[in-house]
């Protein structure tokens, strides 16, 4: 292929190499399995630049997204329960996902509909500003449930409350590792073809 991406057809090697030095461009090899091989006559270094930058944009327009954990009692008492609806109502303000989990203990696993009523008062508190993701579901000693924001829950404006509390009011929750975005695996590189040795002459 030309530099124009123009057929040029079947050619060897050689006569390859000089289209391309006459050009004062590369000879590279961009299907080596077809048969014959494809190759094509390029700036390859425009080529690396102009493909790096494409990657580059990619990977910026990759959104990652935080999920925040959030841990309650099933006998939780008025107080820590409107404290820690706060840290929820931060979090999502913050345009982060909530996973909140209700641990049990001891005889509190014959009560599991305690921790359900939880977590459905705490939906129903969060409103239209909320979108459950995972609805609750047991997982052992656990009951689990994931939450996200919605667009008016990052416009939501900060209570007076939530302001005036110190940053390290957060102590239970701990933020869980968001799984690492998949980045576009990289275009596996061409590499120009060397020109071949001249042949010895004989004496």
């Amino acid at each position: 292929m030309g530099s124009d991406g123009a057929q040029i057809g079947i050619v060897s090697t050689q006569d390859a190499l000089r289209q391309a030095q006459e050009l004062d461009l590369d000879l590279v090899e961009v299907a080596p399995q077809a048969n014959p091989p494809v190759a094509r006559i390029m700036d390859y270094g425009k080529f690396k630049y102009e493909r790096d930058i494409r990657l580059k944009e990619a990977r910026k327009k990759q959104v990652r997204v935080e999920i925040k954990e959030i841990k309650f009692r099933p006998k939780i008492d008025p107080h820590d329960y409107a404290t820690k609806k706060g840290h929820v109502e931060r979090f999502l303000r913050a345009g982060a996902k909530v996973k909140v989990t209700i641990m049990f203990r001891g005889r509190e696993m014959a009560r599991t509909e305690l921790g359900r009523k939880i977590l459905d008062r705490l939906v129903a508190d969060l409103g239209d500003t909320i979108v459950v993701e995972a609805s609750p579901k047991q997982d052992g000693r656990n009951m689990v449930m994931v939450i996200a924001p919605t667009k008016k829950a990052m416009e939501k404006p900060e209570s007076k409350e939530e302001a005036s509390e110190p940053s390290t009011a957060i102590a239970e929750p701990e933020p869980t590792e968001a799984p690492a975005p998949t980045e576009a695996e990289p275009i596996a590189e061409p590499e120009p073809i060397a020109e071949p040795a001249p042949a010895p002459r004989e004496a």
